[in-house]
């Protein structure tokens, strides 16, 4: 395998946070909906719930809890195969909820127009398939992925089976997980678990002819 340059990597880093600010634009959007949380976050809801209740600790919040299963993912995955885990999935890690909160700002007053439950399903489907276009760039910039989407990745890599398929399959179970622990999932959870895969296997080699042609265009230019 060719070593990468200083250059490339910086190039691949560039796409992949043009990616994850496309993909948290559709996220905010989703979320604006009211009609449920993401797969992820429903897991992450219900955890917090469950050792909230055991432990009643007040420091055991949303945030912190995302953080330390994001870290015990990429610690496992080191462990799997290290070399999934690169600079790109730090920056996921801890750029997402920014993007989030600077969109939520920017985007709550469209979410005013969407009041009635058909309008806000469209606003989650709207969501879900940006969401799924910029986490396909994200994946093929090969700089790094977010620690919940490298899960779908690596099970993906490793058993031979589409990605669509993979990341439907560990929506459905984080969503389950989560719900059964006390989170709460909503239509939107289920129309992003049903969603976000299949719409994702459709982009990707369509993102990957993109970014590898971007990033052949650019190493020319700066050269």
């Amino acid at each position: 395998m060719e070593k990468r340059t200083k250059k490339e990597w910086i190039i691949r880093s560039a796409i992949l946070m043009a990616g994850l600010v496309i993909a948290h634009f559709g996220v905010t959007l989703f979320l604006l909906s009211d009609l449920g949380s993401d797969p992820f976050n429903v897991l992450v809801q219900g955890i917090t719930r469950k050792l909230s209740d055991m432990a009643g600790l007040s420091f055991i919040t949303h945030g912190r809890v995302h953080m330390g299963i994001c870290i015990i993912i990429m610690i496992v995955l080191i462990i799997i195969d290290r070399s999934y885990v690169k600079i790109g999935t730090i920056l996921c890690m801890f750029c997402g909820g920014p993007i989030i909160d600077f969109f939520s700002l920017v985007l709550k007053p469209l979410a005013g127009l969407f009041v009635s439950i058909p309008s806000r399903v469209i606003m989650v489907a709207l969501g879900c398939v940006i969401l799924a276009y910029g986490m396909t760039i994200v994946i093929k910039s090969d700089a790094g992925t977010g620690p919940n989407d490298l899960v779908a990745v690596v099970i993906s890599d490793k058993t031979g089976k589409s990605f669509s398929i993979t990341r439907l399959v560990t929506d459905a179970v984080f969503t389950l997980a989560g719900f059964v622990m006390g989170g709460t999932a909503g239509i939107g959870t289920i129309i992003c678990v049903v969603l976000v895969g299949p719409v994702a296997g459709i982009f990707l080699p369509v993102n990957e002819k993109m970014v590898e042609g971007i990033i052949r265009f650019l190493k020319v230019k700066i050269s």
